[in-house]
């Protein structure tokens, strides 16, 4: 009887949906991170201002960077969404937004880093859980091993 209890208390059974759910954050996740950027990507004018942005705030090389954040995001979004390479992605949204917090949001306090943070512990999250089995790794890896 207290193993039932527990059981219910704890909501394990919750824990059968735990793929899908990474899917729904993946999904949402990366498509926050294209639609962010693609603005830079489309428009030479909002990339230039970027390239200005990044200028005041002290980035060295901030074309460079500028270009090399976008585009990354940019990718990274879509890893997310389709599911591959999963890991490397949430290495590289961990980087780019710690650089954020560093270069820029420390500068509005905790409430103005928040997102950079939580696009951090996503990243972190990603590249220790992988995508899940709802993802092009999984099913790759999956393909890797069962193939003689």
């Amino acid at each position: 009887m207290p193993t039932n209890i527990a059981k219910h208390v704890s909501l394990t059974s919750l824990s059968t949906y735990d793929d899908s759910v990474l899917l729904l954050s993946r999904l949402d996740l990366g498509a926050f991170l294209v639609w962010g950027v693609w603005d830079n990507i489309s428009s030479t004018e909002r990339m230039d201002e970027f390239v200005r942005f990044m200028t005041a705030h002290g980035f060295v090389r901030p074309s460079l960077m500028a270009h090399l954040s976008v585009y990354a995001q940019f990718l990274i979004g879509i890893s997310f969404i389709v599911g591959l390479g999963i890991r490397w992605a949430g290495i590289l949204c961990a980087i780019n937004f710690i650089v954020a917090i560093a270069m820029v949001d420390y500068k509005l306090g905790i409430r103005g880093s928040f997102p950079s943070a939580c696009l951090i512990l996503f990243g972190l999250y990603y590249m220790t859980h992988g995508g899940g089995r709802w993802s092009l790794d999984y099913f790759l890896n999956l393909k890797a091993t069962t193939t003689p």
